[in-house]
């Protein structure tokens, strides 16, 4: 019996992606997740999963440090990427990040179970007619990627709080931690970004992010 971690924010999205793995997938499992907090419990408690639909633009997570950090600490479990995000450059970007395969929201339900059926086969899937990658410019993110993997699960949290623009009591309070605590967080977070600031490690998170197209979901 299939095992299936669909994580979005989106609760209509969410059901058609649902929808369509039970129609498939007869006697599936499908558990999901509604943002990055909910999405580490799951796959935690879910770490036998045999794939995981991600939504590139989840609360809790910038661009793809969402995929960055969920693939360095569960490398095990396939993760194919949902996004209305079309374009060629954050596709690749994508599968050099660790994504088994890239789903762009206007999918048809066709397309979506002939992703899953290629990836659970071990294979990549890609939206067709998309252009290689040897045609686009590097963009020299991937020290960024290997170090938000190497995070905690708590660093992970501070430092997308940071990047988010909340203070040590407003990362403190959402964490139910002290402010004390939260500085031994940022501490090691610098450490490992090589940075000297709280200004530099936003900046440095900043590499991952992904602007989502206007109106998209």
């Amino acid at each position: 019996m299939p095992k299936f971690i669909v994580a979005d924010d989106h609760p209509l999205f969410r059901t058609a992606l649902v929808q369509a793995l039970d129609k498939h997938f007869a006697n599936s499992e499908v558990i999901q997740a509604e943002d990055m907090e909910s999405l580490q419990h799951q796959v935690n408690q879910h770490s036998d999963a045999d794939l995981l639909l991600l939504d590139l633009h989840m609360p809790g997570a910038n661009g793809f440090s969402g995929l960055v950090f969920i693939n360095g600490h569960f490398p095990h479990i396939p993760i194919i990427v949902v996004s209305a995000n079309e374009q060629a450059s954050i596709i690749h970007q994508a599968v050099e990040y660790g994504a088994a395969g890239f789903l762009p929201k206007s999918s048809s339900p066709e397309s979506i179970v002939a992703a899953i059926d290629k990836v659970l086969a071990g294979d990549i899937w890609l939206p067709p007619n998309l252009p290689p990658a040897s045609q686009l410019a590097p963009n020299g993110r991937e020290n960024i990627a290997e170090v938000v993997a190497s995070f905690t699960p708590q660093q992970f949290r501070v430092a997308n709080m940071l990047a988010d623009g909340l203070l040590n009591k407003q990362i403190a309070y959402e964490m139910e931690v002290t402010e004390a605590t939260v500085k031994a967080h940022l501490t090691a977070i610098f450490r490992k970004l090589g940075v000297h600031s709280r200004t530099q490690a936003v900046l440095a998170m900043n590499q991952l992010e992904v602007s989502p197209p206007p109106g998209a979901l």
